[in-house]
């Protein structure tokens, strides 16, 4: 399961980054690292980019990042879904 798997207020675990390179560095650098839980707060408009709250920060990523970044849903499932 990837972030582009989840939905709106939806908590995870990060498992795994599967983005080679500076972007899967990047993104590890603004704490998509195993086990780091996050949220999605939302999408844009069209869908791209998606909004993420992880270690205190809203980080905007691509839909593209996203496929990248295999999670697991954690216990509590939504939060605060408009």
């Amino acid at each position: 399961m990837t972030i582009l798997d989840l939905q709106q207020g939806d908590r995870f675990k990060v498992k795994a980054v599967r983005i080679p390179r500076e972007v899967g560095k990047r993104l590890a650098d603004m704490g998509f690292v195993k086990g780091a839980e996050g949220r999605v707060v939302r999408s844009a408009l069209l869908g791209d980019p998606l909004q993420i709250k992880i270690c205190r920060y809203d980080v905007s990523i691509r839909r593209a990042e996203a496929a990248g970044v295999e999670v697991e849903l954690s216990a509590v499932k939504r939060e605060g879904v408009v």
